[in-house]
């Protein structure tokens, strides 16, 4: 029989993707598409990180890595953690990846049980959820509305522990909503998840130097958090290396040791070049980490002051990361006369096709009221795209 695996079966394919394929579809046709549907950097890698991968090269690292990664890089790591989030880890606590997206599901493929429970707060990622069913575990979705700025509070997640639960997935700054909790607001959650033994939290920090209120905080910085605390980071979005897929955790011995168990059977080490180019992102001059988050700030106060001229959108002012999740359910049931607006997925289907301009639906991160803008793009880009969704959306009635 020509069937795939149950495990398989499970997953839903990733939105995010399939709406870049689309619009990438489009534009091969000849369709002038603005693609707001990616999350990614539009920089280059700065020249430095690209010519230590050239060094790297003409060098010879050319042959299988140590599956945690090599130890220059990793000490690299532990030195970026104490200098920048003050936070002491040792080289046996940090395991090198092929990628962020590997890092947060080595973690819950070594540490989630089947019939566990892993917290997400919604919105979330669209891959969360899929890697806990890869898993086998089961995804508890927690809402935390535009209402709210889409985070959670400690009551919500005292309500939702119950004695399955293994894990909460945490994302500040935030993919897709751009928010980001503050100090206060981990410490209180800290507290609840210390309330309950053998509860950890997978902190995704990727984001972590695309933020516009200063300071990033780390929930494993509280007393009594570094154990509980899987943290993920990267160098795809603050250095602009998205393709040279490299991410780290930072976590107990016991945990690094269980991910590198499983990444040495599938993966095995990350990529030589890309781990030499990733120790200069770290110990080399951040300006260029600087220049572009200062970019990324223009770019969110602009597609901000137009998305609040929009009539129908309801609009929050993001702290980090480079997205935009407006509110954009005033539309569903309306018409432009040859189709009606029922979902968030309609309306980034419809925006696609009318107004050429991709964005994701709601729906796929979990909340079905909002839609998701990417603005890793030039301001003109951010322009014209917010003019066309301005004249798509005006036609519906």
């Amino acid at each position: 029989m020509a069937e795939l695996s149950n495990r398989l079966n499970r997953l839903a394919p990733s939105a995010t993707l399939a709406m870049s394929q689309k619009s990438s579809e489009m534009k091969a046709q000849g369709v002038d598409v603005i693609n707001l549907s990616v999350g990614e950097p539009d920089f280059n890698t700065p020249d430095h990180i690209k010519e230590a991968a050239k060094k790297a090269v003409d060098e010879n690292f050319s042959r299988y890595s140590p599956v945690p990664g090599y130890m220059d890089l990793r000490k690299a790591i532990v030195a970026k953690l104490k200098n920048e989030n003050n936070l002491d880890y040792t080289t046996n606590e940090v395991l090198v990846s092929n990628g962020a997206k590997q890092s947060v599901c080595n973690t819950v493929m070594a540490l989630v049980n089947d019939g566990e429970e892993v917290i997400i707060p919604a919105p979330y990622w669209v891959s969360y959820p899929q890697m806990v069913k890869l898993a086998g575990g089961t995804p508890v979705i927690v809402n935390a509305g535009f209402d709210q700025d889409f985070k959670i509070t400690p009551e919500q997640l005292e309500a939702a522990i119950t004695p399955k639960t293994r894990m909460l997935i945490l994302c500040s700054p935030s993919n897709p909503t751009g928010s980001v909790y503050s100090k206060e607001e981990l410490a209180g959650l800290a507290e609840v998840i210390k309330r309950h033994e053998g509860m950890y939290v997978l902190a995704d920090e990727i984001y972590e130097h695309i933020n516009y209120i200063g300071r990033h905080e780390s929930i494993a910085q509280f007393p009594g958090m570094k154990e509980r605390s899987i943290i993920v980071n990267g160098v795809s979005k603050a250095y602009a290396m998205t393709g040279w897929r490299i991410g780290f955790i930072a976590a107990p011995e016991w945990i690094v040791k269980g991910c590198n168990k499983l990444q040495g059977q599938y993966t095995s080490g990350p990529c030589s070049v890309s781990q030499k180019a990733a120790e200069a992102a770290y110990t080399m001059s951040q300006d260029c980490v600087e220049t572009m988050r200062q970019a990324f700030e223009r770019r969110r106060n602009l597609i901000v002051e137009l998305a609040k001229q929009i009539p129908g959108l309801e609009v929050n002012k993001p702290e980090g990361a480079f997205y935009l999740f407006p509110k954009c359910s005033s539309f569903y049931g309306k018409t432009d006369g040859t189709r009606t607006i029922n979902s968030s997925t309609d309306l980034a289907m419809y925006l696609l096709e009318v107004g050429h301009v991709a964005t994701v639906g709601g729906d796929a991160f979990g909340d079905p009221e909002c839609f998701r803008m990417s603005y890793a793009t030039s301001d003109d880009n951010i322009r014209e795209a917010m003019r066309r969704i301005k004249e798509a959306l005006a036609k519906l009635q």
